[in-house]
């Protein structure tokens, strides 16, 4: 366009366009120099490097390395084509590379959908050395990576449920309460024993002081219920209440089997699916998460009495039910409530819904109109309703938890601890 306009000022003063067409020519020059530099070597080579899998709800890191084979800097523009799942069509990394340099970068990506994600062309543009020509390159053509529930938590939450600092992150040290221990062996009194559990029997036989040893009661079974009707359906920070029960659900399931403990899961909403009998096997924990990989649903109205039967005929042994749902006011608790009271009869069950952040937020707000006030009040009654749910649940002998959905695992985990440590299954 310069030159477009150089031309047509020479048009009129005649006198500038032996300057213009030498600067013309000048210019088609250096392009040609350009085109040289840019074609004539093997220019750039770089390679993306994808984990096995995602993690859901997680940062994942993903690496490009490029390397620069040109005899001189450039200037590289890297357009990586990300899965459809993001929908982002502006994605860009802008950086330069001396020559024969080679570099690695990384992104992340937050991946909020379980299932498989496709990744396309990895394409460079590099910049000549004066500019006025751009190459480009592509790399990486169609990788397809699964993206699984959150394994990540699953490593990091594994390493505080055995560390000393469980109370850093929310979670506390429960005092064991009476003796709901299986018995180990009989053997000599050492200085610190309980005096409670000497067996003066032994005592008698042996003329010497001998005391009773207990170990944890383990192989409990323990099942993760998870409800995938429309109630779990709604978004907190992009992720589902369903994929955040489906996150705490593989990590309980893993601080389970680690505590010697069967763990098994299912799925519910117009019937019961998904289920994974609890056990305690090398392959357990490979067999839930595949199983939670490929839970799908249509978010429609849950079936509490479909929960209630397959309970009562599937679960023989007392067993703790971990049941994540969602209860927005007190008369959809209410219509559930008879299955809730039927299940606790014969299992432990503990009942895990969710604070509505957005509604907190809402009550901190300062109204200043009427319609803020309004909406001020809706949300404190809310927020009491969730309350009066737990309360309810009190009453009917149902322990619960009520929880914010980032914190769920850490709570979810922090129950079980305490149900372990009072010997309540």
């Amino acid at each position: 366009m310069a030159f477009v306009a150089l031309f047509i000022l020479a048009y009129i003063y005649t006198g500038l366009l032996s300057i213009v067409s030498a600067l013309f020519f000048v210019a088609i020059g250096l392009v040609v120099v350009d085109l040289i530099l840019l074609f004539k070597q093997k220019g750039i080579t770089a390679s993306r490097i994808l984990p096995e899998k995602l993690s859901n709800g997680d940062d994942n890191p993903i690496e490009l390395t490029i390397q620069n084979h040109y005899n001189f800097t450039t200037d590289l523009q890297l357009i990586d084509e990300l899965p459809f799942q993001y929908q982002k069509r502006d994605f860009e990394i802008n950086t330069k590379l001396e020559k024969h340099q080679e570099k690695k970068i990384t992104y992340t990506l937050r991946p909020l959908e379980r299932g498989e994600y496709y990744f396309g062309n990895l394409n460079i543009y590099v910049n000549s050395p004066f500019g006025l020509v751009t190459r480009r390159f592509q790399f990486a053509k169609d990788a397809m990576v699964p993206n699984y529930p959150s394994f990540l938590q699953l490593r990091k939450y594994m390493l505080l449920a055995f560390s000393n600092k469980l109370f850093e992150y929310g979670l506390k040290k429960i005092r064991r309460i009476g003796h709901t221990m299986e018995f180990e062996q009989i053997k000599d009194y050492v200085n610190g024993d309980d005096i409670r559990n000497i067996n003066w029997k032994a005592t008698a036989k042996r003329n010497q002081l001998m005391v009773n040893q207990f170990q944890d009661e383990r192989s409990q079974p323990i099942y993760s219920v998870i409800d995938k009707g429309r109630a779990m359906k709604m978004p907190f920070e992009g992720l589902s209440l369903l994929d955040y029960a489906i996150n705490a659900t593989l990590v309980i399931s893993n601080v389970a089997l680690k505590k010697q403990d069967k763990a098994g899961m299912f799925t519910f909403s117009r019937k019961v699916e998904n289920k994974v009998v609890a056990e305690r096997r090398p392959s357990q924990m490979n067999k839930i998460l595949e199983t939670l990989y490929n839970v799908n649903t249509d978010f429609s109205e849950s079936d509490f009495s479909r929960l209630y039967i397959d309970v009562k005929r599937s679960i023989t042994q007392r067993a703790l039910l971990l049941l994540y749902t969602n209860f927005e006011t007190l008369d959809a608790l209410h219509r559930q409530l008879p299955y809730l009271q039927a299940m606790a009869k014969n299992h432990l069950l503990v009942v895990i819904f969710f604070e509505n952040t957005e509604l907190e937020k809402l009550t901190k707000v300062e109204a200043t109109s009427t319609f803020e006030i309004v909406q001020k009040t809706v949300a404190e009654k809310f927020m009491y309703e969730k309350k009066l749910i737990v309360n309810e649940l009190q009453k009917h002998g149902i322990q619960s938890i009520l929880t914010t959905p980032e914190h769920l695992t850490i709570n979810t985990i922090n129950k079980y601890l305490e149900i372990k440590a009072r010997g309540l299954i």
